[in-house]
This record gives structure tokens, sequence and C-alpha cells, in this order.
């Protein structure tokens, strides 16, 4: 019999060796995919999969994965809406350089909430579209593609290594 699955932890107390490692592989795997196949579709370093976002999503998904921001509704849709965003304010406002990460930011914020869909990173691929390099900007809103299938690949390493690894952990707790 199956123990009741465990809710996500306070922040005060520490993670069990087992919940550690998990988070470990997850995230080495989840990132490690991404990173080969920014390394298969993009020149030189421009990993231009690999967004800085990605990083503080992992954290969610492997180390926090009962949190609400972690679930797939948010994962994906914060990630696609605050992409979005950012594309469309960096193509209209790229002239006003304090205005436009400024706008992106909030209004990636404002939709995430609006929608149901609030995922904290979300607030930096928003910005991430706006003040990124040359090849960033070239994506257009192919970038909303990249970001999804970042968002892809890391949700399958969490629900592979959250689920495979754990008689007590069940991830996603709720798919939408």
């Amino acid at each position: 019999m199956l123990a009741a699955p465990e809710k996500h932890h306070s922040p005060s107390k520490a993670s069990s060796a087992e919940a550690i490692i998990r988070a470990w592989l997850g995230s080495l795997l989840g990132m490690g995919f991404i990173a080969w196949l920014a390394s298969l579709n993009f020149n030189g370093n421009d990993y231009l999969l690999i967004v800085g976002s990605f990083g503080a999503s992992s954290v969610l998904l492997f180390a926090a994965p009962g949190s609400p921001f972690a679930q797939p509704r948010n994962l994906f849709g914060g990630h696609a809406l605050s992409a979005l965003i950012g594309v469309s304010c960096y193509l209209l406002l790229h002239e006003y350089s304090i205005l436009a990460p400024a706008m992106a930011v909030a209004s990636a914020i404002a939709a995430m909430q609006l929608s149901r869909t609030l995922h904290p990173p979300g607030g930096a691929t928003a910005l991430i579209a706006v003040i990124g390099e040359g090849p960033v900007h070239q994506l257009g809103f192919a970038y909303v593609a990249s970001i999804l299938i970042g968002a892809g690949v890391l949700f399958i390493s969490a629900f592979l290594t959250q689920n495979l690894f754990s008689k007590v952990r069940r991830y996603p707790e709720f798919w939408w």
C-alpha cells in the first residue's frame, strides 16, 4: 500500500536526503537535456533554449513540486504568456529602454494573475525577451516556442523523477 503523497514542505524544514537527490537528479536531467537540444540547434554558445527563468522553474519543479506555482497549468501558461508579452513589448517598445522591460514584467504578472497561471519565473521569461541579446530578438515569436520546448523538457523530467523515484511523491498534484 502506498503512503499518502507528501505535501510541499515548509522552507524552515530540512529536506530529506531522498528529496535532495531527487531534486538534484531531476534538475540535472532537465537542464542537461535542454542544453543538449540547444547544442544541436544553435551555433557555438547560443544556448537560446536555456534562459535564466528555467533555473527558477527547476527550483519549483524539483524542490517544491507540491507548490501551486509548479503545476503544469502554471508552468506552461505562465511561461507562454510571459514570453508572448515580452516579445510584444520588445517589438513595440524597444526604443524606450526604461519602459520596455518594466512594461513586459508588469504586464506578464497581470496576465498570469488574470489567467490563474502565476509562475514566478515567468517574470524573468518576459524580461529576457526584452533585454536579451540579438539572437533572442532575432527569434521574435519563435522565442515563445523555444520557451515551451524548455518548459516541456523540465516538466517531463519532473514527472519522471518525482513519480518513478519516490513512493510517496506524486507530481503533478493537478493537471489543469
